[in-house]
């Protein structure tokens, strides 16, 4: 069973189409990075998911069921634009949106401790939200997302705002989510936070998904057939293969990028390279996720 599928969602508005027939798969159990310029579409359609406005025309189905309200339950949710209330206490912030989700108060005020207590920011308990850093603040909203142990967990920019430090912290809490056997969605701009954590992906450009599957499958896709290759002395390469660099690194070692064509294996460029070098390291070099959306977005949406 899926964990969430969308069939061709579409939303206009007066003088804009947000989306326009999306349809996206996202596996149980997996971390699905949901890419895309600013006014590409992402955010309609999670405003979409969490029933905050609805579509035009298409489908969502949540765990194999058609969205409804009783998935508002099931679903964590983290916005860009947070929203805590600074006059309450964390304490009684974080017991408010429990017993929102459906926890009991017992149960509310267990949980929020139990978490405060996880993240060692007790002597947080009574201190009003306007009293706390952006980073402080940011970890209380984190918490009363998953507080309620939702299957789905949607977190749009959830690093925005950390140091380091907490980035590594809520990175190992997202982690210790997906083994716990949630599926997260996950919107962001940092593509680096991609690479070490999304299982698949899909990319939005301007209201249409242009590309979605698993980062391997992605990756695999865009490979240029460019190899790294570091040896000792300057060479000529032979003819069927592109030169692309070659640079002296230090006294007689050298870096060279070469571009092999889609017959021509790996083996043969390097059994071909060890006749005219010595060879100290061989990688392909795989595009970044960064690469792939610069490459695919061109530089952004028009919208």
């Amino acid at each position: 069973m899926e964990a969430l599928t969308a069939s061709n969602v579409t939303k206009r508005y007066t003088n804009h189409i947000a989306l326009d027939g999306v349809s996206l798969t996202i596996p149980k159990q997996t971390i699905f990075g949901l890419l895309g310029p600013n006014g590409a579409g992402k955010t309609t359609l999670i405003r979409i998911i969490n029933q905050i406005i609805t579509a035009d025309s298409g489908e969502i189905s949540i765990f194999g069921e058609k969205l409804n309200a009783k998935h508002i339950g099931t679903i964590g949710y983290l916005p860009e634009e947070r929203g805590l209330y600074k006059k309450l206490k964390v304490g009684e912030q974080l017991t408010y949106f429990a017993q929102l989700k459906g926890l009991g108060k017992k149960e509310a005020v267990d949980k929020s401790k139990a978490w405060i207590k996880k993240f060692e920011i007790t002597d947080w308990w009574n201190k009003k939200v306007e009293d706390l850093s952006k980073g402080m603040a940011q970890k209380i909203q984190f918490i009363s997302t998953v507080m309620h142990e939702p299957k789905l967990i949607i977190l749009d920019e959830p690093f925005s705002g950390f140091d380091p430090v907490n980035a590594q912290l809520i990175t190992r809490e997202i982690l210790e989510l997906k083994e716990r056997g949630c599926t997260i969605i996950f919107s962001t701009h940092r593509m680096e936070t991609v690479e070490d954590l999304c299982d698949h992906i899909a990319l939005i450009n301007k209201s249409k998904k242009i590309l979605e599957g698993s980062k391997k499958q992605v990756k695999a896709t865009y490979r240029t057939g460019t190899f790294a290759v570091e040896h000792v002395g300057a060479f000529n390469v032979p003819a069927k293969y592109e030169l692309l660099e070659q640079k002296n690194l230090e006294d007689t070692y050298f870096r060279s990028l070469i571009k092999v064509n889609e017959n021509t294996s790996p083996n043969q460029l390097i059994r071909d390279l060890t006749e005219v070098t010595e060879v100290h390291s061989f990688v392909e070099k795989v595009p970044t996720m960064s690469e792939i959306f610069i490459t695919l977005v061109k530089g952004g949406s028009d919208e």
